[in-house]
């Protein structure tokens, strides 16, 4: 049974809305359990953490078992990184098929917390510019290739009936964004996020977020959201002001310990006002984070829930102190504890 295109029931300013709010994929960052914090929260749309093609090709169980998720972080987007299309075909069937035939090995583990289905869409990074990554060939790398791009999109087009969409960044040397979506235009995708930082500008400098718009009028039909360096409010209802033919927002770093800032965008593009959010709430907001991470990873979410914890109290008084205290916890209670005493 072929399966329904969410990007196309979503709103956003052409279908009577405001902006489509996504969760952009961030490595290390994007779990379930934080996806479901930012789900609740207002983002309209959730990424995966990347997912090697070439693990999913090998060796799958380790991969599956980090993409798994939650029915109330729909609709949820896996994201795939190589550079080989007959990898990426591989990998594409696997996740396409998480709903009707999970690895017998991982059913009852891996897929306990998620709904009977699998995902909503599969996403292609053509934009991460990490070493690790860049240096194989995959992410940012691939973007100068026009006849390997284009393959390993047809690849995942071909084999699914998932929507399908591209992650990219403004450019790589002598290609741009604007000429690697002409070269891909035909193809049957169906979104492009746009960090609009070339590969050169990594996660810092000026953002170029009028070569999204640009890429709006080349491809009318498909979802054009605009990402790289929306940290606060008004960076977002500027940008939707002044370019007011995107569909919407990818937001990254500006999420980290503001899982909320999607609720608080769309109340000030509708309202012109939001709720602040002050220490006794935020405090709230960290215990419901940390219960999500350790239903999900035990002990070792504990661990990972640290480095949030950390983002959570920046900027608050004592948050120097507070931040000693709160990457050493071992336990729930000990972050209850911790909170309790604190301002």
């Amino acid at each position: 049974m072929k399966n329904i295109n969410f990007w196309k029931k979503l709103k956003y300013p052409s279908r009577g809305g405001q902006a489509i709010l996504a969760l952009a994929p961030m490595a290390g960052i994007t779990d379930s359990a934080f996806r479901q914090m930012c789900k609740k929260y207002g983002a309209d749309v959730v990424y995966s953490e990347m997912a090697s093609v070439s693990a999913l090709f090998y060796k799958p169980q380790k991969t599956l078992e980090m993409l798994r998720f939650n029915a109330k972080e729909r609709p949820y987007v896996v994201q795939l990184f190589g550079n080989k299309p007959e990898h990426f075909a591989v990998a594409t069937k696997i996740i396409t098929n998480m709903k009707s035939n999970p690895p017998a090995t991982l059913r009852k583990r891996a897929f306990s917390r998620s709904d009977a289905g699998g995902p909503d869409g599969i996403d292609i990074n053509f934009g991460c510019p990490a070493k690790k990554v860049f240096g194989h060939g995959s992410g940012c790398a691939l973007m100068p290739n026009k006849k390997l791009s284009r393959e390993i999109i047809s690849a995942v087009c071909e084999n699914t009936s998932l929507p399908v969409s591209l992650k990219i960044r403004a450019g790589l040397r002598d290609m741009d964004a604007i000429q690697f979506i002409k070269n891909i235009k035909d193809l049957p995708f169906s979104a492009v996020m746009v960090h609009g930082r070339t590969y050169e500008g990594g996660f810092s400098g000026p953002v170029d977020f009028a070569i999204a718009e640009k890429i709006k009028k080349i491809i009318p039909g498909k979802i054009i959201l605009a990402n790289g360096g929306i940290t606060t409010l008004e960076d977002a209802q500027k940008i939707m002001q002044e370019f007011p033919l995107l569909d919407g927002l990818g937001i990254a770093r500006g999420s980290w310990g503001k899982p909320f800032i999607f609720q608080q965008i769309k109340d000030i593009l509708k309202k012109g006002k939001y709720t602040e959010y002050d220490f006794k709430k935020i405090k709230k907001v960290m215990l419901e984070h940390a219960k999500f991470i350790y239903q999900d990873k035990k002990e070792k979410g504990l661990l990972e829930i640290r480095k949030h914890l950390s983002w959570y109290v920046k900027g608050f008084p004592g948050a120097s102190e507070l931040r000693q205290k709160l990457v050493q916890v071992k336990s729930l209670k000990e972050i209850k504890n911790i909170l309790d005493k604190s301002l």
